[in-house]
Order: structure tokens, then C-alpha cells, then sequence
């Protein structure tokens, strides 16, 4: 029962940033005086992911090296490329286009892994491509940030090197570490760290909602447009770069899935670490889009099977992780 009601939490990501952001929005002070845990609350995030981790997602990487490559360099460059495009293109302003170009050199978020799963793509790929984005991402995350935007602000790169390494990868190895140690004795509450992580993600959108009270009203048509578009634009050009390499149909949905969606979450954090409120506004709203759009496609997707490729996607490598 409790299980159920676990999965249920996590499926309804989307629902809960809303309600919990409508909340914040008239009701700010009790979001803003947890301000300060913040960075530990994504810590604790991504420590949870790292306990869902098993050493055969690594094997796989392994095994499929070339395909795995593509899909990360495509997540570094059309994300973060297409970010500094549309920021110039709606005419951002500076902080805005700082925080839409640092949503776009984020790594792929976790959730896509179980987006894959709905979508009938290839979910051992998705663990992949996810995986190793995300532990090159204290490099690629502030270096392709520094890149793009230092004409707009000063991006410092150390600092946002240190706060990755602090807040990403080193509780993602713990993690990672606390899983392979306990085995099977962590087991039983596998089902609970995708439900923590989503209640921090939940919180830290709610933040920066009541963070930017004051301008919300005056960002929320220019920087949804933007979102949307590199949203929609990350979905698309996923799928055309597994199609350009011949990739079969279930490894293109995972790359449109991939691409399309980032770790927004790690977005915000950054931006309200090292740039301020408003460039946090495009990570939170970035949160629930690109939730809304891939639940959609994979709705839509789920209904065929990728029949042209002789694969049986399985659902072990997910149920393990409760995430179904």
C-alpha cells in the first residue's frame, strides 16, 4: 500500500510544482525561510538517485559506448546552443538569459528515465545517456555556461564548478556507495528516495516562485515562450539526431526524451546560488514543461511498439528503482 501510494507521488511530479507553486505564491514566508537548506535539499536529491543506481547501468555504458557518446555530446551542444539562440531571439533580459542558457547546459534529468519507460524507448540506454551527463556536468554545466553567457554577466566558474561537485557528484557517489555496501538491505526502501527527491525538486521550484513574487506577473510570458520553445525544440532535435545516425525508433524516443528534458532542478540551485532569483525563473518554469510535454509524448508513444526493432523493453530495471 504504501508503495502505491509512493508511485503515485512521484507519477504526479507535474501536479504537485503547480499546486505547491500556487501556494508559494501567496503564502511565500514559510518557502523563503527554508531559503537556506536549500543546497542540502538538492544534496539529498541527488543522494537518493545515487541509491537507485546499480553497477549493471554501468555495464551498460560500457557495452554501448559510441551510442552513449552521441547522445551526450547532442545533450551538450543543441540544449545549451539552443538556449543562447532563443535567449537572443525573445531579447531576454540579462538575468533571464543567463538563467535560460544554464537550464540548457544542465544534464538530462532523471525523470526522463521513467518517460522512457512509458514511452516504449529504450530505458537501458535512457540510464545511460543520463548517468554519465551527469557526472560530466561539473565541468561541461558552469564551462558551457561561462562559454555562452559571459557577454551578458559575470560567470563565475570555479564557484559553480565547486557547488556541482559539492551538490552533484559527490552525493551521487555516496549514494551510489550507501547501495552497493547495504545491497540488499537498502532494498526495502528503494521506494522512497524517488519520493524524497521529488518532494526537494517540489520545494525548490516552490522557492523560486516565492523568491520572485514581486516580478512573477511581468517574466511569465517571455520566459514560458522561451522555455516552451527550447522544450519542444530539445524534443525534436533529439529525435532528428537519432534518426541522422540510423539509430532504431526506440533509442530515437529515448534521445528526443533525453535531450528535451534537463535537470532543471540543478538549474535553479545554481542560479539562485551564484546569479539571483530572476535567473531561477526559467530552471522552475522549465520543471513543469518539460514534464507536461514528455508525459504527453510518451502517452502518445506507449500506445505503438517499436516493432521494427525485435526489442522487448522490461520494466525490472525501473521497479527496482521504484520509480514504477
Amino acid at each position: 500500500m504504501l508503495n502505491k501510494a509512493l508511485r503515485f507521488y512521484t507519477k504526479y511530479l507535474a501536479v504537485w510544482v503547480i499546486v505547491l507553486g500556487i501556494v508559494a505564491y501567496f503564502w511565500p514566508k514559510p518557502f523563503i525561510a527554508l531559503n537556506p537548506a536549500m543546497e542540502w535539499f538538492f544534496a539529498l536529491t541527488m543522494f537518493g538517485i545515487g541509491a537507485v543506481l546499480k553497477i549493471d547501468d554501468f555495464k551498460q555504458i560500457a557495452l554501448r559506448p559510441l551510442i552513449v557518446l552521441i547522445g551526450v555530446c547532442g545533450q551538450f551542444t543543441i540544449m545549451p546552443f539552443g538556449a543562447f539562440a532563443i535567449a537572443k531571439l525573445f531579447n531576454l533580459p540579462p538575468e533571464v538569459a543567463v538563467g535560460l542558457i544554464l537550464t540548457g547546459c544542465a544534464p538530462g534529468a532523471m525523470t526522463s528515465n521513467v518517460m522512457c519507460y512509458i514511452a516504449k524507448a529504450d530505458a537501458a540506454y535512457s540510464v545511460s545517456l543520463t548517468t554519465v551527463a551527469t557526472l560530466l556536468c561539473p565541468l561541461l554545466t558552469p564551462g558551457l555556461t561561462f562559454l555562452l553567457a559571459k557577454a551578458t554577466m559575470d560567470v563565475p566558474f570555479w564557484a559553480m564548478f565547486l557547488s556541482v561537485v559539492k551538490m552533484v557528484v559527490l552525493p551521487l557517489l555516496a549514494g551510489f556507495g550507501v547501495r552497493y555496501i547495504l545491497k540488499q538491505r537498502i532494498e526495502k526502501m528503494v521506494e522512497v528516495f524517488p519520493a524524497l527527491s521529488t518532494t526537494f525538486i517540489v520545494f525548490i521550484c516552490s522557492l523560486v516562485i516565492a523568491l520572485n513574487r514581486n516580478s512573477l506577473l511581468m517574466l511569465t510570458v517571455p520566459v514560458f515562450a522561451a522555455v516552451l520553445v527550447l522544450n519542444i525544440g530539445g524534443l525534436g532535435a533529439g529525435y532528428a539526431l537519432g534518426s541522422a545516425f540510423r539509430m532504431n525508433l526506440a533509442r530515437r524516443r529515448t534521445l528526443a526524451i533525453e535531450i528535451g528534458m534537463q535537470n532543471a532542478g540543478l538549474g535553479v540551485v545554481l542560479a539562485l546560488k551564484h546569479f539571483g532569483p530572476t535567473a531561477a525563473a526559467p530552471a522552475a518554469v522549465f520543471v513543469f514543461v518539460c514534464i507536461i510535454t514528455a508525459s504527453l509524448l510518451a502517452s502518445l508513444w506507449q500506445r505503438t511498439e517499436c516493432a521494427e526493432d525485435g526489442e522487448r523493453q522490461t520494466d525490472c530495471c525501473y521497479r527496482h528503482r521504484g520509480f514504477l
